[in-house]
């Protein structure tokens, strides 16, 4: 599932490491959610969703 989860983390300045503290996952939750490799559960998407101040469905493309 392609996602702009890293734009978004660059806009705002953080590390991944940053980001996982501050949504309680791990460093490697937050990398593999970026690659594509982890497609998050619905609570942690919506976490990620309400940090960054958007949506789930503006965050997250599921047709790629």
């Amino acid at each position: 599932m392609k996602n702009d989860v890293r734009s978004r983390r660059d806009i705002y300045g953080l590390s991944q490491g940053e980001l996982a503290r501050e949504l309680g996952v791990s460093r490697q939750t937050i990398n593999s959610i970026e690659t594509g490799k982890y497609v998050p559960s619905l609570p942690l998407a919506i976490a990620l969703a309400r940090f960054f101040d958007t949506t789930v469905e503006e965050m997250f493309d599921a047709d790629h």
